[in-house]
């Protein structure tokens, strides 16, 4: 079915209660807003039992040292191996060094047995920091100074952990909620700026 294909229940927006994104911050009803980081994350069972302490007690003081709440999203995603599959065999047909062009295509075909049978995943990691402005009129600067303070604590606590993070754009946020109602069209493509503004406009989520 079309993503442009208007439905008789009630919107996606509606139901997830997103009034909109302004300046890479998600803006709720009721003077809530949200900040959303993109996290590294950190393979646990691969470290010895001296440094799984360390990480244990690294993250006992990050949550210690948090300046508000925070939710942690973990993302996973059904990914399409068939569309990366397609696309290499795209250069290996551009590709004029015969060597080359077998490497490619013994690398196609590895993959291929590689994943047949089986889904491959990616996971995300996100930390979704809320902010709830008291004042009746909607001050930007002031939510975006006291959000941006309570990210770089937190950044730096993940930093502490040998873990990164970014804020992610108002576009990868849209991605993110629209991944949700529609995982069969994030795995083959991200959702753009052109389709979110036709699909806002027009209601059709």
């Amino acid at each position: 079915m079309s993503i442009f294909s208007k439905s008789k229940k009630s919107s996606s927006r509606g139901q997830i209660q997103i009034k909109e994104v302004m300046d890479n911050i998600l803006v709720l009803p009721g003077n809530e807003y949200r900040q959303i980081l993109e996290t590294s994350s950190v393979n646990f069972e691969l470290k010895s039992e001296e440094e799984q302490d360390v990480i244990i007690d690294s993250f006992q003081n990050f949550l210690n040292s948090l300046p508000c709440e925070i939710q942690i999203l973990v993302r996973v995603r059904e990914v399409d191996i068939d569309r990366y599959v397609e696309d290499i065999g795209k250069t290996k047909d551009k590709e004029t060094i015969p060597t080359y062009k077998k490497q490619i295509e013994g690398y196609c075909l590895f993959v291929k047995k590689l994943v047949s049978g089986n889904k491959i995943l990616s996971r995300r990691f996100y930390i979704v920091i809320p902010y709830k402005h008291t004042e009746h009129h909607q001050d930007m600067k002031l939510i975006k100074e006291h959000l941006n303070l309570e990210k770089d604590i937190i950044i730096k606590g993940l930093e502490r952990m040998q873990m990164k993070a970014r804020s992610i754009t108002g576009l990868e946020i849209l991605n993110l909620f629209y991944g949700f109602y529609n995982p069969e069209s994030m795995k083959t493509q991200a959702i753009t700026k052109e389709t979110v503004e036709a699909i806002l406009k027009n209601n059709y989520v």
